[in-house]
């Protein structure tokens, strides 16, 4: 069974996809065996209590570097025998060390259909704040495997989601998380914990 860990910064919205999900069997061979945040007051924990999932705080700016706050993650991570790292909402720039330990093992969830609208500064309300400026017509999610760049990672699922005129920033996010975002991460955690994604030449494939 794929033990899996979920970092998280905020509010916790796809973390409270993830536990429904697995609670409703949608994810199956799945144990969600830990929660991380990097905000001792992030709502995620109060979540993960209610579900009865291990959480730890680990806060960057507790340690002298990057180098030495990714050791923590690490070993936090290996104590709890983790397979699978989801990012759902987790703010916080990765640390080398930690991806590279973590290669292939490591998923995201970003608010736009990837290449369009992602990278650097590209976050939150930010993402759908720069789909409206563009005028874009359709915009979604993007599951992906994480790697050294910035939402650079191969892709492993996308949702489209229409734009409509008299759309906020906010209302839009609303729209994509419901429509997109927690129907795909899921979805991401339930492949790989049965086996049934590759990665071919940095495409990822069903197998």
């Amino acid at each position: 069974m794929l033990r899996a860990a979920v970092c998280v910064s905020g509010g916790g919205t796809n973390l409270q996809a993830i536990i429904d999900a697995a609670a409703a069997g949608t994810i199956t061979n799945t144990e969600l065996a830990l929660v991380i945040s990097n905000k001792p007051g992030a709502y995620a924990l109060e979540r993960a209590k209610k579900a009865g999932i291990s959480s730890e705080v680990l806060v960057p700016k507790d340690y002298e570097n990057r180098n030495a706050f990714g050791e923590a993650l690490i070993r936090c991570l290996n104590d709890k025998q983790i397979d699978l790292v989801v990012l759902a909402g987790y703010l916080v720039i990765l640390p080398e060390n930690f991806v590279k330990a973590f290669e292939g093992r490591i998923i995201n969830i970003h608010p736009s259909l990837i290449p369009s609208h992602c990278g650097a500064g590209y976050y939150g309300l930010k993402v759908h704040e720069s789909v409206l400026a563009r005028g874009n017509k359709v915009t979604g999610a993007t599951v992906h495997f994480v790697d050294e760049g910035t939402d650079s990672g191969p892709i492993i699922l996308q949702k489209a989601v229409e734009v409509l005129d008299d759309d906020t920033p906010e209302v839009l996010q609303k729209r994509v998380m419901e429509q997109a975002e927690w129907k795909i991460l899921p979805e991401a955690i339930d492949l790989i914990a049965n086996g049934k994604l590759e990665i071919v030449d940095g495409i990822v494939k069903r197998k």
